[in-house]
């Protein structure tokens, strides 16, 4: 016959079960959810005290999430196998002790010593879920006085699976938070990056470059920006490591780079400030690969200094290479370095300038695609416009195996100039200069009379530079550049010496009676336009204009 008294005790047992889960499907808080389980346990086994241990994400703690009844042990941390929890955890089975002061697994002291309670009769049941146990649960002295039995074993067995399945979704709910919040923000992080990069350029801007992340966010930039003398300014940079460390790292030296660019110092000066400022502000190992410098449009002339950088590539439009190699190490690793300034000439041909990820995507045979690879690539497609080039780039790059962050510039060096000739700041050179630009201009059939003029003004022009910008000593170069312009001919002359007030540089009226000082006037009359520019850290160029149709 069954028993008359197990059939409301059942009844009892599936209200609280119903009244358990319902409650507990509500709720998708961890915290929230421990607090409720560990009330909602205590009320259904009608227990003194009630406990939630959880272990922790590396699995080498148990630890109180949440308690009810006289004595708070919330934060209580236990070894995996200590304890009556601990052993009910490694046994994954119910544990009942009807003499908890007797029991050596019982952490009395944890217990006993507050609040004046008195632990008499323990449950212990381990929280089990398809990926092994999570953690357990435990109620302490029945309220009526009396011991618990097996039915409460069974019963507090029975509680305990849906309290399981309600903390893993808790759990489950609250990674997912966690991963939309860790993408929200890495995407503002990304945002971020983004918007520190300069906007696009199109048309006859010289210089392309584009960046792809292996991950979220990338370690690696790039930045130009034009400065007042009419020079371009540009930086690319490599930070070492990878995710959020290697981010930070990048905003700093990005920063920093384009803070002392543009004060116009010199290349190699540039590196060494913002060396000695990014080793104050990074932790140690780590360093950043880049290179800096400028080019001016006029004279296609590139300057630049590299610290750990990997080679810069020159292709030349008949497919003619050059690399040139870093001579400085990488930034943040020791103060007060010096580095070492390149300069080359980029008629008619392009530097490309790329970090180490593009050198290490692989193929579809594994292999790493290298230096060899990049030029190689490069050179296959020359013959395509910049814009046509780099997508080309990309294409490829999207068939291989990228694994770290790629970063790639291009700097297109224009048509090549009809005369470069660089000669020292005298007089005696200016015999060679006239020489050999009335050739240049002859090559390109410039009649006898114009060519005349021109030859003339610059003469001027350049006896004046060793006059008044150098002075009597006299110890500088000068550089003279002609090219084909809009619809005429431009004629650039650059020098270092001191910067010259371009305000003092004016015609004089021909009505004073005095010698000298006609060199203005003659270029003033012999040109169509002229602009006298002083260079940021030192120098200066003159740029003049005569209109001249197109021979064809």
């Amino acid at each position: 016959m069954s028993n008359p008294s197990a059939e409301p005790r059942e009844r009892s047992l599936l209200s609280r079960l119903a009244d358990l889960s319902q409650r507990l499907a509500l709720s998708l808080d961890l915290d929230r959810t421990l607090r409720q389980v560990a009330r909602l346990i205590a009320e259904s086994m009608n227990a003194e005290a009630s406990a939630v241990f959880l272990l922790d994400d590396s699995g080498e703690h148990l630890v109180c999430r949440a308690c009810s009844g006289p004595v708070d042990i919330e934060g209580l941390t236990l070894r995996p196998d200590e304890g009556l929890v601990g052993r009910a955890i490694s046994r994954q089975q119910c544990e009942i002790v009807r003499d908890a002061l007797a029991d050596p697994d019982f952490a009395g002291n944890r217990w006993g010593d507050m609040a004046g309670f008195r632990p008499r009769s323990v449950l212990s049941a381990p929280l089990l879920t398809a990926q092994g146990p999570i953690g357990a649960l435990q109620v302490l002295n029945k309220c009526c006085g009396s011991l618990f039995d097996d039915e409460d074993v069974d019963a507090l067995r029975v509680l305990a699976a849906p309290t399981a399945l309600a903390i893993n979704h808790a759990r489950l709910a609250a990674q997912v938070v966690q991963q939309d919040r860790l993408k929200k923000e890495l995407g503002m992080a990304r945002r971020l990056q983004r918007s520190l990069l300069p906007k696009r350029r199109r048309g006859s801007f010289p210089l392309r470059a584009l960046n792809f992340p292996a991950r979220e966010i990338s370690g690696d930039f790039y930045d130009f920006f034009e400065l007042p003398d009419g020079r371009i300014a540009f930086a690319v940079g490599d930070v070492a490591g990878k995710g959020l460390d290697a981010a930070f790292v990048m905003v700093r030296c990005a920063s920093l780079l384009r803070w002392a660019g543009k004060e116009g110092l010199a290349p190699g000066q540039w590196l060494a400030r913002v060396n000695d400022e990014l080793g104050e502000a990074i932790a140690p190992g780590m360093f950043v690969c880049a290179v800096a410098g400028y080019y001016d449009p006029w004279s296609h002339r590139l300057h630049w200094s590299s610290a750990g950088f990997p080679p810069l590539l020159r292709m030349a439009r008949h497919g003619e290479q050059q690399r040139y190699e870093a001579d400085g190490p990488p930034l943040g690793i020791l103060p007060g370095m010096r580095f070492d300034e390149q300069r080359v000439a980029l008629d008619g041909a392009s530097m490309y300038l790329f970090s180490d990820g593009l050198t290490d995507v692989r193929g579809a045979d594994g292999q790493l695609l290298g230096l060899d690879g990049v030029a190689a690539s490069i050179a296959a497609m020359r013959d395509l416009p910049v814009e046509a080039r780099l997508r080309a780039l990309v294409a490829g790059l999207r068939q291989m195996t990228v694994t770290d962050d790629t970063t790639l510039m291009v700097i297109e060096g224009g048509e090549p100039l009809w005369l470069r000739h660089r000669f020292p700041a005298c007089a005696k050179a200016l015999h060679g200069m006239r020489h050999a630009l009335d050739a240049a201009l002859q090559r390109q059939h410039v009649d006898d009379a114009l060519r005349a003029s021109l030859v003339l003004a610059v003469d001027e022009a350049c006896a004046n530079v060793i006059r008044h910008a150098y002075g009597p000593d006299c110890k500088g170069e000068i550089e003279l550049c002609v090219s084909q312009a809009d619809g005429g001919i431009r004629l650039v002359i650059v020098d270092d010496a001191p910067p010259v007030d371009p305000s003092r540089v004016r015609p004089r009226d021909l009505d004073e009676c005095r010698p000298g000082g006609l060199g203005v006037c003659f270029i003033d009359a012999l040109m169509d336009d002229w602009q006298l520019t002083p260079l940021l850290g030192g120098g200066n160029r003159l740029q003049m204009f005569k209109r001249w149709p197109l021979q064809t």
